[in-house]
């Protein structure tokens, strides 16, 4: 007879898991074993993660709003209800403006950045170590999407970059912090995954030097193993920084 996977019966939230990476990390913890709680703003999507995992009784699909505080706790809430305790974040909802020129964002799409992007991550953090101290066995892990663009801007992205970097921030804390609690906190730092959000890369896109050009992808399901893998690890263990990114991508070098 076959034994569990060490993940079997372990419990994870994924926010903005109805599509894209949050949707490749769900469908990856849950080939692995995982119950998963799948976060997002429209209920449809994350019901069809959940059908497309084919995992009954291991896929919760909760509506949530990471900008707003209160629905993050419900969030919490239904998953502990569910299932009795949190054993992973990951910590994906996440949003851009495309390439705004800097003196032309509106203050209301800066704020809407911040919110999602940092306050959203902040809240969801702040959550999980409450119920990570409180459970026993005591602690978890949470990672964090920080992005290629924690480390270096596109042009015309001020408020992604800037965010994204606050991640960083976040995640460093949130390390410190959690070490006495046992909850690890790690970033995952993605570049290129095809995606609908990415699919603009297959077509050129403004790079350092003015031009123009066409990058190189990869398949989202390599991300969603990224996930996994660092989900995965014993909580002695802790990937701090990770990136996994299209190989021939134009990020290290000059341009």
């Amino acid at each position: 007879m076959a034994s569990n996977p060490p993940s079997a019966g372990r419990v994870a939230i994924v926010t903005g898991g109805g599509t894209g990476i949050g949707k490749a990390a769900a469908l990856a913890l849950l080939g692995g074993g995982w119950r998963v709680a799948i976060a997002g703003r429209r209920r449809e999507p994350l019901e069809q993660v959940a059908q497309e995992a084919r995992a009954p009784g291991r896929a919760l699909a909760v509506p949530t709003d990471v900008t707003d505080a209160a629905s993050v706790a419900a969030l919490f809430e239904a998953t502990v209800k569910a299932w009795g305790r949190v054993d992973l974040l990951f910590n994906n909802a996440g949003m851009g403006l495309g390439g705004a020129a800097l003196e032309d964002i509106a203050i209301e799409d800066w704020k809407r950045v911040v919110d999602t992007n940092l306050s959203g991550m902040f809240y969801a953090i702040q959550q999980a170590f409450r119920v990570m101290k409180a459970q026993q066995p005591r602690g978890g892990r949470i990672i964090n999407n920080g992005s290629i663009s924690a480390h270096a801007p596109r042009p015309g992205s001020i408020a992604y970059t800037a965010t994204k970097h606050a991640v960083t921030g976040l995640t460093k804390a949130a390390s410190l912090d959690g070490r006495k609690w046992d909850i690890a906190v790690g970033q995952i730092d993605i570049g290129n995954a095809a995606t609908e959000l990415a699919a603009r890369m297959a077509q050129g896109v403004p790079q350092a030097n003015g031009e123009i050009a066409v990058e190189p992808l990869m398949d989202v399901s390599i991300v969603g193993q990224s996930v996994l893998y660092m989900a995965n690890l014993p909580l002695e263990a802790n990937v701090l920084f990770h990136t996994v990114m299209a190989t021939k991508m134009p990020f290290v070098g000059r341009g």
